[in-house]
């Protein structure tokens, strides 16, 4: 059915966006569809399980929390994997003979985000709510929801998308701040050392350290010590004291107990072991 054909059989719509279609759909066993080609705009919300959606020859995975949109007239299968469940929010609608400009509101995306305990997820299930119960009230309702749903989807992705360019294009200062280390382990370092460096802010610094690296600059910083430790208790003939200086630790007392503590041993214990094992 053409979008100019669904307004006059929906009587309650008196302005756009026009929803023609809103439930949730568990699928039977061995339900799939392909190569389908709807003429309205198509949002999928995965509640629960998970399904292969392509969408043209681009191919999705999608899992719970996961939402798809995509404009009238692009071909898409639904294949749900025969062994796990697919629940599923659709809505269909239309703007009559209204342009939606979705390339600038999405930026070509039809995987929008992963939703999951979002409270998009939560508009998505009251849209579904109101869309089964009659009269002009809750058809407003729902189409204040689908217009919120549109706004904060497409400003979730355009803050995601902001927040990796911009950790995209620090990826360097992170590099310049683990060389930094790496070359100076030696002496002492302070994370006021770390943003003169890098230019970057402490919390940054910080952020990024436990996403890409696991640990805190001052963690790493430690574990490169530690094994400059035991570099130096191998191929020298240097005394406890000396290595701790020249690993950073003027205090051979606290080396000790840094040492021992990360790695459950002594330095001594460790020589030890490599002589008499």
């Amino acid at each position: 059915m053409q979008p100019a054909e669904t307004i006059g059989k929906l009587p309650d719509f008196h302005f756009p966006p026009y929803i023609t279609l809103a439930h949730m759909f568990n699928a039977p066993k061995g339900w799939k569809i392909r190569d389908r080609e709807m003429t309205q705009f198509v949002l999928q919300y995965v509640v629960d399980g998970y399904c292969r959606y392509p969408v043209g020859d681009v191919p999705y995975e999608t899992r719970k929390g996961d939402l798809l949109f995509h404009p009238p007239h692009e071909r898409h299968s639904i294949l749900p994997a025969d062994d796990q469940p697919y629940i599923c929010i659709s809505i269909v609608f239309h703007f009559g003979a209204s342009a939606f400009p979705y390339d600038d509101l999405f930026q070509n995306r039809h995987l929008l985000g992963n939703f999951a305990g979002h409270p998009v997820e939560s508009l998505l299930s009251q849209l579904v709510t109101h869309y089964r119960q009659p009269g002009l009230f809750h058809q407003i309702q729902c189409q204040s929801l689908l217009m919120r749903i549109l706004a904060e989807t497409a400003q979730w992705g355009s803050a995601h998308n902001e927040h990796t360019n911009t950790e995209s294009q620090n990826m360097p200062k992170l590099v310049l701040i683990k060389n930094h280390l790496s070359e100076h382990y030696d002496r002492e370092i302070r994370i006021e050392d770390l943003e003169n460096v890098s230019g970057l802010t402490k919390n940054y610094i910080l952020a990024l350290f436990r996403k890409h690296v696991g640990m805190s600059p001052m963690q790493y910083l430690t574990r490169i010590r530690i094994g400059k430790a035991k570099e130096l208790a191998i191929q020298s003939n240097l005394s406890i004291g000396e290595i701790a200086l020249k690993v950073g630790y003027s205090d051979v007392h606290t080396f000790g107990r840094m040492y021992k503590k990360k790695t459950g041993q002594s330095l001594t214990q460790f020589c030890s072991n490599l002589i008499y094992s």
